[in-house]
């Protein structure tokens, strides 16, 4: 059976950066000359970082007044998109600095919170729209929490609206299946069959993520990753939440601060970047995560 000590190198994360207030959306890059660097958002200071992976003490700010920029992923193009969660839409970051609004409404109403994101290889973009936190019932145009998907041409489908809130995302390797996390008020983890038109098919649990004693101040399920051998990386309640890729739950990963939301990075691909609170830790691992498609 496989445990946790099989997928880490170490089982002991190491510190990046500090100093910020919540911590989200760790999306890795290497624009060359061997700088990487981080896209770290600041979700309640509103600000939006780069920190770079060889002086992390060296942030720089790329935004001020974010939205409460949230999940991010580069698009095939490799330009940046976010989920803003409290402009309630999904933008794209242009090369000369403006922003470009990718869906904001859906049917004519407004969005709750748009709040992660992923590519699909067809250039399409799948995120979530939760609404059960954050947002007024007086503000609430929709009625339901959903999974969309924003095609490259910018039509905007609402694949799934049977989750309470609907929070990480992600594609397993072979695309067959879309795994969501669900943060409340009925914490698990869910799974879609995925045809091969991209659409959602059949709903399931996968497993249940209970609260720990102190209720959600004990974390909620929340960023989602795969790795290439098929592994399923959960942030939730206490840690980092671990299944294999027949999805037996293999164990909790505790770290010294409540992760928020994961991502792959590194040359290799074999670091997990874990955005936990005021910091950004990272972990080596023994296989390498699904790499981002763009």
């Amino acid at each position: 059976m496989t445990e946790l000590a099989d997928l880490f190198e170490s089982l002991t994360p190491r510190l990046i950066a500090t100093g910020f207030v919540f911590t989200e959306g760790p999306l890795w890059t290497d624009p060359g000359e061997g700088i990487e660097y981080l896209y770290v958002s600041d979700v309640d200071a509103r600000i939006h970082y780069i920190v770079r992976l060889a002086d992390p003490i060296d942030r720089e700010v790329i935004r001020e007044d974010s939205g409460g920029a949230n999940g991010a992923v580069f698009d095939s193009a490799g330009r940046l998109v976010i989920c803003e969660q409290d402009a309630r839409r999904v933008v794209r970051y242009e090369s000369d600095g403006t922003l470009t609004v990718l869906a904001d409404r859906y049917n004519g109403k407004r969005l709750n919170r748009s709040n992660d994101i992923v590519l699909h290889p067809d250039g399409s973009l799948y995120f979530t729209d939760p609404d059960k936190k954050g947002l007024a019932e007086q503000d609430k145009e929709l009625g339901f929490a959903g999974i969309y998907r924003l095609t490259s041409d910018g039509e905007l489908t609402l694949l799934a609206d049977d989750m309470n809130h609907p929070n990480g995302l992600a594609f397993s390797g072979d695309l067959s299946t879309l795994y969501v996390s669900n943060s409340r008020p009925d914490p698990h983890l869910h799974a879609y069959s995925v045809s091969p038109e991209g659409l959602l098919g059949d709903s399931r649990r996968v497993d249940e993520m209970p609260y720990g004693p102190a209720g959600e101040f004990d974390g909620v399920p929340d960023g989602l990753k795969l790795d290439s051998d098929g592994n399923i990386f959960s942030t939730g309640p206490g840690g980092i939440w671990v299944w294999d890729a027949d999805e037996n739950y293999i164990g909790l990963l505790k770290l010294p601060e409540l992760p928020a939301n994961l991502g792959w990075g590194g040359i290799d691909n074999k670091t997990m970047f874990v955005t936990a609170r005021t910091s950004v830790y990272c972990l080596r691992m023994n296989t390498a995560g699904i790499p981002v498609q763009h």
